[in-house]
């Protein structure tokens, strides 16, 4: 039995007007589904257009973004066709997001159980005595004590401000949380700890959860499936471990290559160590996209036809597969998929 989609994205684009009057187009043709207790890895280098999904998902563009076509089905309700205050029922209630950067977003002069209770109060027909319950609640499953609750930001140290931020994501019970770099500035052991708190309440709530992050040491440790983006696009989109083990894209190959493998490490520890490889040349820009595929001229293996001819995307599952391996390459002679 197929277990129906939780979040569909289907071809979208997404474009930003600059101070210019030029168009960057940060999405292009993005389409991927979520399903119910799933976690989805996005990944790719930053300016890839990670970040840009979630808010175009969420809604939350800034005044020069806007989406050009496709369409956003969350428990089968195109987000695109609502209101703004119809979709205002739709964020934090069903879907929340945890910021990157968001363990400097607390305010510092006001309580963070105030802060708690605040987004509590503002989406849910709550008591205020219910809503300080429910702030107690939320701290103790992330971890914090609840006398806690009446301190300052800065009488939390930053893992624990990550918690809080993680618990004021989880305030009104959402069926999808997405969490962007929900590491970063954190130290190594502060990350693991984050992590493991992230993949205890999903097995506790029955959370799905999208992810977004450039560190595949991550993705690897948390995601069912995972999204490969460059210069705005998927180029690669399957389970995780067909990704690790049969990468398919000559920029998914590149990526695993500059990543230490500690296995791999570990198997050869009588050798000098390992040979880590760089990516040449940076990621294009969103208002001068090369022709073509726009990995072409960073990669090594680039044709002719790469370079006037965007590739689509094709299925690199083996035959009776029920697992579905896409990439986008003219090296790759995969079957032609129409849609997801």
């Amino acid at each position: 039995m197929t277990i129906q989609p939780l979040l569909s994205v289907r071809h979208l684009t997404t474009e930003f007007q600059l101070p210019n009057h030029q168009v960057a187009r940060a999405l292009e043709n993005v389409s991927f589904d979520v399903r119910p207790g799933q976690t989805l890895g996005l990944v790719g280098e930053s300016g890839c257009g990670k970040t840009t999904t979630l808010m175009s998902v969420m809604r939350l563009l800034p005044a020069s973004g806007r989406i050009t076509e496709g369409n956003i089905y969350f428990k089968g309700t195109d987000l695109l066709t609502l209101n703004e205050r119809e979709m205002r029922a739709f964020r934090w209630k069903e879907i929340a997001i945890i910021f990157q950067g968001s363990m400097n977003a607390l305010n510092p002069v006001i309580k963070v159980g105030d802060q708690i209770s605040e987004a509590i109060l503002l989406h849910n027909q709550m008591e205020r005595e219910a809503a300080e319950q429910r702030v107690g609640e939320l701290l103790e499953l992330v971890g914090i004590q609840r006398l806690r609750r009446n301190q300052y930001p800065f009488q939390y140290s930053g893992g624990m401000r990550q918690r809080a931020m993680i618990a004021m994501a989880l305030a009104c019970s959402p069926a999808l949380l997405f969490a962007d770099e929900p590491t970063t500035a954190l130290d190594v052991m502060i990350q693991a700890q984050v992590l493991e708190l992230l993949k205890q309440i999903q097995r506790n709530l029955g959370l799905t959860i999208v992810l977004v992050t450039h560190d595949l040491g991550v993705i690897a440790e948390m995601c069912d499936e995972v999204v490969v983006m460059y210069g705005g696009k998927v180029t690669e989109y399957g389970p995780a471990d067909l990704i690790y083990n049969q990468p398919q894209h000559p920029y998914t190959q590149r990526l695993l290559k500059a990543f230490p493998d500690l296995n791999r490490a570990t198997e050869a520890s009588d050798s000098a160590g390992q040979d880590l490889v760089t990516i040449p040349g940076s990621p294009p820009r969103l208002n001068a996209l090369p022709p073509g595929c726009r990995f072409n001229p960073r990669c090594q293996e680039s044709m002719e036809i790469c370079t006037q001819v965007a590739p689509d995307l094709v299925d690199m599952a083996a035959p009776g597969s029920e697992a579905r391996h896409l990439a986008a390459c003219h090296l790759l002679k995969g079957m032609e998929i129409e849609d997801l």
